[in-house]
């Protein structure tokens, strides 16, 4: 773990693999819900985490290397469900470099539970992981002028749900109906940093 100041009231916490920040993210949020922890913003990104508003930053610094992170949870109770019809162009791509038949990629997908790392790109927009690393598939080649919302995603590590039309290289293996990103909505977001998130397989 590395601490870094940022300004005045924020540190930057770098660590060794998006997991270990997912769990930081956690146990971030644990703390400042029990009272334990003064701070107004927590980010996560994919292996660091930003603390924006911290009262004693100084200290923070000081205590954090040798906190105890707990491990996520293996499941959890409450996730979630996205309905997905597998029918994405890239669907039989993605099958090749898996080396499944194309009909054992809804299967696959759908049978992981998955966790927003952290959000961006756009509004609404999670990047998830929960398919084992042997499942990573790399971004297209040239990407696509325009995703159609709703897109369901891959490309690396992550899973991902385009909540816009917008342009796109990430593999498309599905699309679906879930509104990501409302305004009228509170919160606007369907999916936050630590959401536990299950794709389930919908008639094509």
């Amino acid at each position: 773990m590395r601490v870094l100041p940022v300004g005045e009231r924020a540190l930057l916490v770098e660590v060794a693999s998006g997991e270990a920040a997912q769990s930081l993210h956690a146990e971030l949020l644990r703390r400042r819900a029990d009272g334990s922890l003064s701070v107004r913003e927590i980010v996560p990104a994919a292996r660091t985490v930003l603390l924006d508003g911290v009262d004693d930053p100084v200290r923070l610094a000081s205590r954090l290397p040798v906190w105890d992170i707990p491990p996520l949870p293996a499941r959890a109770k409450d996730a979630v469900e996205i309905p997905v019809r597998y029918d994405g162009p890239d669907l039989s791509d993605v099958a090749a470099r898996w080396g499944v038949p194309e009909h054992d990629v809804p299967e696959i997908h759908a049978a992981a539970e998955f966790r927003v790392a952290f959000c961006g790109f756009a509004p609404g927009f999670g990047y998830l992981t929960g398919l084992p690393s042997r499942y990573d598939v790399p971004r297209r080649p040239t990407p696509r002028t325009s995703v159609p919302a709703g897109s369901v995603a891959l490309a690396g590590p992550y899973t991902g749900v385009y909540p816009r039309s917008s342009p796109g290289g990430w593999q498309l293996i599905g699309t679906t109906d879930a509104v990501l990103w409302d305004h009228a909505r509170v919160p606007a977001a369907l999916l936050a940093p630590g959401t536990r998130v299950r794709f389930v397989a919908a008639g094509c």
